[in-house]
């Protein structure tokens, strides 16, 4: 007994599998994790290292290198990058992609043994490198708080109150707070009266760093107990640290007498976060893995409207960015395409093959759409962006099952067969053909979802649910669909002997009987037809992932090296109040100092720097970012001409950094600076189309250096070290203790009274002691003035080998990839000295790591489809006929992304590996059914024509509902070109399976051609 019997036969087990798949859908839509993004693993950490007083050059000789030379030694490593900035090394360790999440955990814990390792070959001065594995970590919950009015120490209070209630809600992994007011506890010494008594630094320093430390004080002993003794609490005022005395030559001077001490923010702090210009700090809220983000993000947002009713009037929450908001509208907006498709679907089989027929195939689509978020649900598959995806891409392969097998049944039923021999005969000519067709479609995007790299990581769920949802739609194409067309299908009187003789089918017959006659043209025309597409699609627009549809862009902003802190806060101003006025743009974040949390998988945020600057913008719509950015481009880059002045929009890939991107390695930095300055101008002669053309070095920074006489030092008793104290004492201050409030920790930071004065004026004035005098000597008396150096404080290492990085953007609807093309030779030109080496990265870098890694996995994809259909039919050349079709299935796609614009995105590849999956499949089952034909013993000419006749309609009805039912999606930024690719291919692609595939099916068996023409003669002279 066939299944597709069976399934009628035993209709209570038919029920009980299309009950389980719609009940379980309804359970699994409802329980299923939902994120915004596939769950995937950064393989990125980062190592901080301070090694203060140390210029760039030092830092990365010194500390950069022993540790990226014992990191080095790693089997797991892919690459290494490293920032050197004066006094801090700050080193990037990329793991190969080919380690998944699960093996990380192992991996860091190597990573620091060997951190551990190189800690004993750093310099004594350094300090205990810090190794960050959760650089990585997403805080798609992501608020500003602002409390105007508010002092430091209640800021930091209320920071700490929310951040403690979020870490209690069901759901959350980590809370992180950032741009909290730094403050600083600033003892100023009366110069005048410290040098006079010859008060030493340190005994000032050693006073003040025991103002509150935790010191143990013992233990008295009783018969029957231990007493433990507690040692006296320290100053917890700042009344109390300026009431420290200090022993001086036998005396005790108090600490009021020599210098002032203050509480107030520090002078230059690290970060300063505005919300619609308003200081700021931020709450990102991270939810724990494999959770539905949605219910965490509900869940966080119940309790900030509770813990809110007890934080104190005027402290308000902002959100920049809800993950959960976006989620949520994203499922919805899936299901909203999701009922059209299928309304588009029943409606149009409604219009060619009766209502009867629409039920039955729209309730298989539907029962395989939710069985598959069942089965989703079952086996941990979240519902995100590449899932949705999946479900979208497998549409018109799910529609085709079901239509084959109920069009075969009708037609069956209206020729007298009862609903059991017409569900038997179908099954048994389809089932097999489908199936194979069916696991070729899901080999298409086996090379993606089973690679062992990042790419198989993020897409997995691609390859996951494509697979679940093309097996379930044949089941219950061989199950449902023969129950629900036993139900609804009535059995004809069998009196219509000519199921395809209506108008369209003998058009379509006319039309390919002279297509096998004039067979050499059409090979030829199709031939034709086919390069011109190739060379069309040669003009298709790359990208490698498309916008966002978020409302959300980016600012960008940067001073050259050495600029303040406060100067780029007060650009950003200038760009705050500019934003303010207009009616656009609904709230506007804004960062200096560095970027934000990471509330975005794909967000990267920029390393911390003084000189940068940083917007987050809000519009009020998708439609206006476009007209909102080019304004703000056009007053950003006339009134801000001092820095670099860029915009960038989010994308839905892996962004931050630039889309042009040519990287010069080699020993000399020197040589580096001018092989970048070759490189831009080449860059700029190259192509009309560059912006923001830069260098990731920056610009050299001028630097202060002292010239110091060994020889007046040596019997004045000083050191390089004094020295090098007094001016910091004389600048930015000798941090020389904490201060404890609460669980915060406050520097005490002791300068002179002169440390604010403006310039470089006061140096040669500043009292350096001597600890042989014991008493204090002028700067002047010691050095033979101060020069100026323009010094490199922002060095790159790539691999342990200095690399600088020359990177330009392209203006907004510019295409990345075609400047590309119009500069590479211009760059690659240049005549590199030996020892030095040219590496292209931005865009360019990144789609070709990805189509790499699709590459390798491929062909093994590939040799699998061809086997499969070489088992199949058992000959070589039915699939041979049918992959002739797959290279032109190139055809449409080319036409419909010219025609509208799009360009061929990550997403557009999808599509075409769909297409292909659709085109064999129709292949497969049309070429079978010329051959069962044949097999009946019907002539060769004509088995070729009935058996295409017969599949006229479900090819053309397939083509049609998946067409149809793409239709909602062009309105949405990540789906829109996979759309138009699948619209576009698939039109065409119907046209190739109903006339090139017998026309070609027709070309390859000559010698049946030639019985069946001779047999056509024959019959004519015995009929004359």
């Amino acid at each position: 007994m066939s299944i597709a019997r069976a399934s009628i036969d035993k209709a209570l087990i038919t029920w009980i599998l299309m009950l389980g798949c719609l009940l379980g859908g309804i359970w699994g839509f409802s329980t299923i994790g939902r994120l915004e993004d596939p769950a995937f693993t950064i393989k990125n950490a980062i190592i901080i290292t301070q090694y203060p007083g140390a210029s760039a050059e030092q830092v990365a000789r010194e500390v950069s290198e022993p540790i990226e030379s014992e990191i080095q030694k790693m089997g797991e490593i892919d690459f290494i990058t490293s920032s050197n900035k004066p006094g801090v090394s700050r080193i990037s360790v990329n793991i190969e992609s080919t380690y998944d999440g699960t093996e990380l955990p192992a991996i860091w814990t190597k990573l620091r043994n060997r951190v551990e390792d190189a800690r004993r070959s750093l310099p004594p001065e350094a300090g205990q490198p810090i190794v960050n594995d959760t650089f990585g970590d997403v805080f798609g919950v992501f608020y500003a708080v602002t409390a105007p009015g508010f002092t430091d120490a209640e800021v930091h209070e209320i920071s700490e109150y929310l951040r403690r209630e979020l870490l209690a809600v069901d759901g959350v992994a980590d809370v992180a707070v950032a741009g909290l007011p730094s403050e600083a506890i600033y003892v100023d010494a009366r110069t005048s009266i410290v040098t006079n008594l010859g008060i030493a630094p340190d005994s000032i320093g050693a006073a003040l760093s025991s103002t509150d430390t935790r010191t143990p004080a013992g233990s008295v002993s009783y018969p029957a107990q231990e007493v433990r003794l507690q040692a006296p609490g320290g100053s917890d005022t700042v009344l109390d640290i300026a009431n420290l005395t200090i022993g001086v030559g036998g005396d005790v001077i108090d600490l009021l007498d020599i210098a002032t001490v203050t509480r107030s923010r520090v002078t230059d702090p690290n970060e300063i976060i505005r919300f619609q210009g308003q200081e700021a700090f931020t709450l990102g809220v991270a939810g724990k893995a494999a959770l539905n983000i949605v219910e965490v993000g509900k869940s966080v947002d119940a309790r900030l409207a509770e813990i809110m009713r007890d934080v104190p009037a005027g402290v308000e929450l902002h959100p920049i960015y809800q993950q959960h908001v976006v989620v949520d509208e994203a499922s919805n907006a899936f299901l909203l395409n999701l009922a059209m498709s299928v309304a588009i679907v029943v409606i149009v089989l409604a219009l060619f093959m009766g209502w009867r027929a629409a039920v039955v195939v729209g309730a298989t689509l539907l029962l395989t759409v939710v069985g598959t978020v069942f089965l989703m649900a079952i086996f941990g598959i979240e519902m995100e962006r590449i899932s949705l995806g999946a479900l979208i891409i497998a549409m018109g392969m799910l529609v085709d099952n079901a239509i084959v097998v109920a069009e075969g049944m009708q037609g069956d039923m209206a020729k007298g067969k009862s609903a059991r021999d017409a569900a038997e005969d179908v099954a048994k000519k389809t089932q097999t053909p489908l199936l194979g067709a069916t696991v070729i479609g899901i080999m298409a995007f086996a090379g993606i979802g089973l690679s062992p790299d990042a790419t198989g990581e993020f897409l997995f769920s691609l390859f996951a649910v494509i697979g679940i949802s093309l097996l379930l739609s044949w089941i219950l194409a061989i199950t449902a669909t023969p129950l629900l067309a036993h139900y609804f299908f009535k059995v004809g009187s069998g009196d219509d002997a000519d199921h395809y003789g209506g108008p369209l089918f003998r058009a379509y017959r006319a039309v390919l009987s002279a297509a096998l006659t004039l067979r050499h043209l059409v090979i030829l025309a199709l031939i034709g037809v086919t390069v011109l597409c190739y060379i069309g699609f040669g003009q298709v627009k790359q990208q490698f992932f498309p916008d966002s549809n978020t409302p959300l862009f980016y600012v960008h902003y940067k001073l050259p090296q050495g600029s303040s802190i406060h100067q780029v806060s007060d650009d950003m101003t200038l760009l705050e109040n500019w934003l303010a006025e207009r009616d656009d743009v609904t709230s506007v974040a804004t960062f200096i100092g560095g970027g934000a949390t990471r509330f975005m998988l794909t967000y990267a945020p920029e390393e911390a720097l003084p000189t940068y600057g940083h917007l987050i913008i809000r519009a009020e719509s998708l439609e206006q970012i476009p007209q909102l950015r080019a304004d703000l481009e056009t007053f950003g880059r006339s009134r801000l001409t001092s820095g670099e002045f860029r915009t960038e929009r989010l994308a839905f890939g892996p962004g931050g950094g630039a889309p042009i991107a040519a990287r010069f390695s080699g020993p000399d930095p020197v040589v580096l600076r001018q092989l970048a300055e070759q490189a831009e101008a080449a860059l700029l002669g190259a192509s009309d189309q560059l912006q923001d053309l830069r260098t990731d070095w920056r610009e050299r920074e001028l630097v202060i250096v002292p010239r110091f006489a060994d020889e007046r030092a040596k019997a004045a008793g000083v050191t390089r070290e004094a020295l090098a104290q007094a001016l910091t004492l004389g600048t930015d201050g000798l941090q020389v203790g904490h201060y404890r409030e609460a669980d915060r920790l406050i520097p005490i930071i002791m300068r002179t009274d002169t440390a604010q004065s403006e310039g470089a004026g006061h140096l040669v004035d500043l009292p350096v002691y001597s600890a042989a005098a014991g008493t204090y000597i002028p700067v002047a008396q010691i050095t033979d003035g101060f020069a100026w150096e323009a010094q490199n404080t922002f060095l790159v290492r790539r691999d342990r080998v200095p690399t600088i990085s020359v990177q330009a953007g392209v203006p907004a609807g510019v295409n990345a990839s075609s400047v590309f093309a119009q500069v590479r030779g211009a760059v690659e030109a240049i005549e590199l000295p030996e020892g030095y080496v040219l590496e292209w990265g931005g865009e360019y870098e990144s789609s070709t790591e990805a189509q790499s890694s699709l590459g390798k996995q491929l062909p093994l994809s590939l040799i699998i489809m061809v086997l499969i259909s070489v088992l199949l039919f058992g000959t070589i050349r039915q699939p041979v006929i049918i992959w002739l079709l797959v290279p032109m299935s190139v055809n449409g796609v080319a036409l419909g992304l010219l025609g509208t614009g799009l360009p061929f995105s990550f997403t557009a590849l999808l599509g075409l590996l769909s297409l292909s999956g659709m085109l064999i499949k129709n292949g497969i089952v049309l070429v079978e059914e010329i051959d069962l034909v044949r097999a009946e013993g019907v002539p060769f000419r004509k088995a070729v024509l009935d058996a295409s006749t017969s599949r006229l309609r479900p090819v053309v009805l397939a083509a049609a509902t998946t067409i149809l039912g793409m239709i909602p999606l062009l309105s949405d930024a990540f789906f829109a070109s996979m759309a138009v690719t699948i619209m576009g291919g698939l039109g065409f692609a119907s046209v190739l399976t109903l006339v090139a595939a017998p026309v070609f099916y027709y070309s390859f068996f000559p010698r049946a051609r030639k019985a069946d023409a001779r047999a056509r003669k024959e019959a004519k002279a015995a009929a004359a």
